[in-house]
């Protein structure tokens, strides 16, 4: 539990980039942010305009610090904990076409062969959720999907894997808080 219990997270997922248009699972690779991407990152800049935030941190991606700095937020800390999800193998392809390899699979339930395991992530993603519970008022994260899904399941004190009940859109506005003390979300997908 966090000392500040009205303190609250906000949550942005990057912009569009030409794989996360065409759903293919993107960690290491670097994308810039589509042209589309780019216009709604802009309109992040607008609803988040006027608001002050303790800490403000970014994925070392370029399509995460892109979206902060159209965003409003170009002097965004880099924190690495932040990356996206390690596909492995299964770099830049779709699910459906991991699945015609195994039938059923998703990042939440097998593995990525290469890639990162669900308790390596939680380690790196706990080290985040420990920094923002510091924060005493609001703090601002720019990320990737998979990741911020799993961190938001670690900020409510649930396995890494059930972020896979969280879906999170493109240049979407989330916001993580606290009602009594407990770990909640405040607002999702917006």
């Amino acid at each position: 539990m966090s000392d500040y219990p009205d303190a609250e997270v906000w949550v942005v997922r990057h912009g569009e980039t030409e794989w996360s248009k065409a759903g293919r699972h993107t960690s290491s690779t670097d994308l810039p942010l589509t042209s589309e991407g780019e216009r709604v990152a802009k309109l992040l800049h607008e609803r988040l305009a006027g608001r002050s935030f303790d800490l403000v941190l970014t994925s070392p991606m370029q399509r995460a610090r892109v979206t902060a700095g159209l965003a409003g937020f170009a002097d965004a800390e880099v924190d690495d904990d932040l990356v996206e999800w390690a596909y492995g193998d299964y770099e830049g392809r779709t699910s459906a076409e991991i699945r015609g390899d195994v039938p059923g699979w998703t990042i939440w339930t097998h593995e990525a062969p290469g890639g990162e395991t669900p308790a390596q992530v939680s380690e790196r993603l706990d080290r985040v959720v420990a920094r923002l519970r510091e924060v005493p008022d609001r703090a601002l994260v720019f990320g990737h999907g998979h990741a911020l899904r799993a961190l938001t399941a670690r900020w409510l004190g649930l396995p890494v894997t059930d972020g896979r009940l969280f879906r999170l859109d493109t240049a979407t506005l989330s916001r993580l808080g606290y009602e009594r003390e407990n770990p909640v979300i405040l607002a999702w997908n917006s």
